[in-house]
């Protein structure tokens, strides 16, 4: 069955920067298309509002109930969608590029990517629902009024705190989950999870430097396919996509926020060469570094 990319709808009950997709707020649910659905280059944030839904993502079973706040992730399929007739969900739709600009790369680790892989909903306390909706109220009330000079920059800094808050919520979740099943490493998956964990570690040490992994698997002490078997059973990820992952991030926040040449950028990354990185990186993100960068510079 052929997968369809999920984007986010348009129409009045949306709200953009623009007419860009980099950032989409959506107060109602709408509908989805039947089939297997995929985000292929934006991340989603869903809080249930009313009713329930049910599908399974990557192969976990997901039941969404009201007061849950649910993180799609990009690349990952949703297959078997169910709703109850009165659900009904908030949407916060948002590119790796757009992380950048509301300032949380810095704030997101692969540690967490990897915990919000594996448990990418948490139910909301009666004080997270309240913090939440004041917060997505105000940022609907100021992205439907555009006049301000520093329009953009108002409502990235208003969904970056607010990200900000979820983040901790789910760190809050993430630090209970792992205290109830890994209280003295009596839990089987605990070693596996421990790899996983300290394969994430090097990879973000390495800051891109190190790609093949083949060299990570001979850090841990093991061989590629049984690194490949753990991270696939404890985070749903292959280490070549961990590794892409990160050394898009480590590439991009040099191209933004440095004046670097591409051959000193290659140089830093460790990649043969200028023509080499260049390929690499259009490959990844479907520009050239040189047409990032003056994206970003006509953005800012």
């Amino acid at each position: 069955m052929e997968i369809k990319d999920l984007i986010p709808r348009r129409g009045t009950d949306t709200l953009r920067i623009g007419d860009s997709d980099e950032l989409v707020v959506m107060e109602n649910f709408g509908s989805l298309p039947k089939g297997e659905l995929r985000l292929n280059n934006q991340g989603l944030i869903v809080i249930c509002t009313e009713g329930m839904a049910q599908f399974d993502y990557d192969g976990q079973q997901i039941k969404l109930h009201k007061s849950d706040l649910f993180l799609y992730m990009a690349h990952s399929v949703v297959t078997n969608f169910m709703s109850s007739p009165d659900f009904n969900c908030r949407q916060i739709w948002f590119t790796r590029s757009e992380l950048w600009n509301i300032s949380m790369y810095g704030e997101v680790s692969l540690a967490d990517l990897a915990y919000l892989k594996q448990y990418p909903m948490v139910h909301l306390t009666s004080d997270d629902v309240k913090l939440l909706d004041d917060y997505f109220q105000l940022l609907c009330r100021r992205m439907r009024d555009q006049s301000p000079l520093l329009y953009p920059d108002i409502v990235r800094s208003l969904v970056s705190t607010m990200m900000l808050e979820m983040l901790c919520m789910m760190r809050r979740d993430m630090k209970q989950q792992t205290m109830s099943k890994d209280q003295e490493g009596s839990n089987p998956g605990f070693h596996k999870r421990l790899l996983a964990d300290r394969f994430i570690q090097l990879v973000e040490q390495s800051d891109g430097r190190i790609r093949k992994v083949d060299d990570f698997a001979r850090q841990l002490n093991v061989t590629p396919k049984y690194l490949s078997t753990i991270l696939k059973e404890t985070i749903n990820r292959r280490p070549s996509m961990m590794i892409e992952h990160f050394t898009m991030g480590a590439i991009e926040r040099r191209l933004r926020f440095t004046d670097m040449t591409m051959q000193e950028i290659a140089n830093d990354l460790q990649f043969p060469n200028a023509s080499f990185f260049g390929k690499y990186f259009k490959e990844h993100s479907g520009m050239t570094p040189l047409e990032y960068r003056k994206k970003f510079q006509k953005l800012g």
